[in-house]
């Protein structure tokens, strides 16, 4: 059983720039794709971001292309999602996930596993 843990989350004004990192743990992660899915209140859970077993592929939502970069350390466990830009839109909670596979990295039926979220507040 894998086990992911989000932290980075707070509240930022627009424009300022923020870090959200997971950590996983019970599982070999580098055997994981991940991904990164955000829920803003009222709206479904939507993509952000996935990246490959290796860190070699990545895929970014059109709405953070540009302004939000993904990375993984297989060596420390750890996904981390760095977020530039920031605008109010990007109010939300943000979830880790990750699966065995590299299947549909960009829907969230195909990931096995959820971090508990963590909330990023951007105020105008």
């Amino acid at each position: 059983q894998v086990h992911l843990e989000e932290s980075g989350g707070t509240t930022v004004q627009a424009g300022d720039s923020l870090r959200l990192s997971c950590v996983a743990s019970g599982g070999t992660f580098s055997t994981l794709s991940m991904a990164w899915f955000r829920q803003a209140p009222g709206k479904e859970r939507e993509f952000v971001s996935a990246v490959s077993w290796t860190g070699g592929t990545t895929f970014y939502s059109d709405s953070v292309k540009g302004r939000f970069t993904i990375s993984r350390d297989n060596a420390k466990n750890t996904l981390n999602l760095s977020m530039d830009a920031l605008k109010p839109e990007d109010t939300a909670v943000y979830y880790c996930a990750a699966q065995r596979a590299w299947n549909s990295p960009l829907r969230t039926g195909p990931y096995d596993y959820w971090g508990q979220g963590t909330q990023v507040t951007v105020s105008s």
